[in-house]
């Protein structure tokens, strides 16, 4: 049978690994699928690709379906999340400059204590602080937002976040445009590489377990295609779970690494990949626990419980109405699609969509789909605060 072929966008980064792997590690091929990878330059090009039809299905921002699901962030179609391709897998860097400050002040830079690190920052600034993030609707921007106005340095008072493509993060500094910076790898590495820069958190020392890309389509396209669209999301969730084995962190590394891909040493892949990041030019280096998942705790379900999250962190900067940005935001994350894809495989999920975000403080068995329990992973927000949206 001649295999259909999907045309995908992709960011260079990391955790576009899930439909690399789909397509090189032949699970793509496993669902009858031939996925034609097209590398964008920017989230704007990606998304304007998928809305307008030049692509079927894209690798996207989490937040980016539920900013145009708001009113926000581009014309074009709507969009929804059919997957969540990984979780976590993104850094907080500053200048060298701002690193000697906070070091000469006596912050160790343990890359582990959000809080303690996020009081250094402000301390060492000298002026309202400038951030750059890959996009204003980013995982980055709301990482960077939740977690500095919650130490008292809110925007735009005291905090310019800019935007700022991932793979001249280095340039910005350079150029002096932007103090600080939070990107997923390998760029964040790739600062550090470049002498321009120390890295400070992983973002998941902000949010434990925070959405950070997913599989995005046009609104209505996998509800009209339901095969079709079931089988791109069971051929992504095979390679997650491949990717989640460690003794395939070599092989992935390598993959990525390629020219058509991200184009740099699978040895920077693989430190991200392993969580062993060097986070001074110095050579220092720090080992971050689950620093990226594909696949462990049902990382692929698109929760309308973290969407929520999303649209009212969104609406609160924003002016919007929280209440109905959460509702519209959680319409965006089709949990209902990807378990129905999901169905034909013997797969587990958890029982329910929707859950208290940040409630928990170590991994924890949960009910799942199938009667049985399936492991859940930590999820908690530096500050404990939890986010219950009230939906069920």
């Amino acid at each position: 049978m001649r295999a259909t072929t999907l045309d995908i966008g992709f960011v260079p980064l990391i955790d576009a690994a899930p439909l690399i792997a789909a397509q090189e590690m032949g699970f793509a091929a496993e669902e009858g699928l031939s996925l034609t990878l097209r590398r964008a330059p920017s989230w704007a090009s990606a998304r304007d690709a998928l809305t307008f039809g030049q692509v079927d299905a894209a690798h996207m921002l989490a937040p980016i379906p539920v900013s145009m699901a708001l009113g926000l962030g581009g014309g074009g179609a709507g969009l929804e999340a059919i997957s969540v391709l990984s979780v976590n897998g993104t850094v907080v860097g500053v200048s060298t400059d701002l690193a000697a400050r906070m070091r000469a002040a006596g912050h160790p830079f343990d890359f582990a204590d959000a809080t303690a690190a996020g009081r250094a920052l402000i301390a060492a600034g000298e002026g309202p602080l400038r951030i750059g993030v890959p996009f204003p609707f980013s995982m980055h921007a709301e990482l960077v937002f939740y977690w500095l106005s919650s130490l008292g340095h809110p925007s735009p008072q005291s905090l310019i976040v800019r935007t700022v493509p991932p793979s001249l993060m280095a340039d910005a500094i350079r150029a002096g445009e932007i103090d600080a910076f939070c990107v997923g790898e390998p760029w964040g590495s790739k600062v550090v590489e470049s002498g321009m820069g120390q890295l400070l958190l992983p973002g998941a020392a902000v949010w434990a377990f925070a959405p950070e890309k997913v599989l995005a389509t046009r609104s209505g396209w996998a509800a009209s295609e339901p095969e079709l669209s079931g089988r791109l999301i069971r051929a992504v969730w095979r390679a997650g779970r491949w990717l989640d084995d460690a003794g395939e962190r070599s092989l992935a590394s390598e993959l990525l690494a390629r020219r058509e891909y991200l184009d740099v040493s699978p040895e920077l892949i693989e430190r991200a990949m392993s969580g062993q990041l060097a986070i001074s030019p110095m050579g220092e280096t720090r080992r971050v626990h689950r620093f990226i998942g594909f696949h462990d705790g049902a990382v692929s379900l698109p929760w309308r419980s973290q969407a929520a999250w999303i649209g009212g962190q969104i609406a609160a900067r924003m002016g919007l109405d929280r209440d109905r940005a959460m509702r519209d935001a959680a319409a965006v994350f089709r949990s209902d699609l990807h378990r129905a894809a999901l169905a034909s495989t013997g797969s587990d999920l958890p029982a329910a969509s929707v859950r208290i975000e940040g409630a928990l403080t170590a991994d924890t068995r949960a009910p799942s789909s199938r009667g049985g329990e399936i492991k859940l992973c930590r999820d908690v927000f530096f500050d404990g605060r939890r986010f219950d949206s009230g939906f069920s």
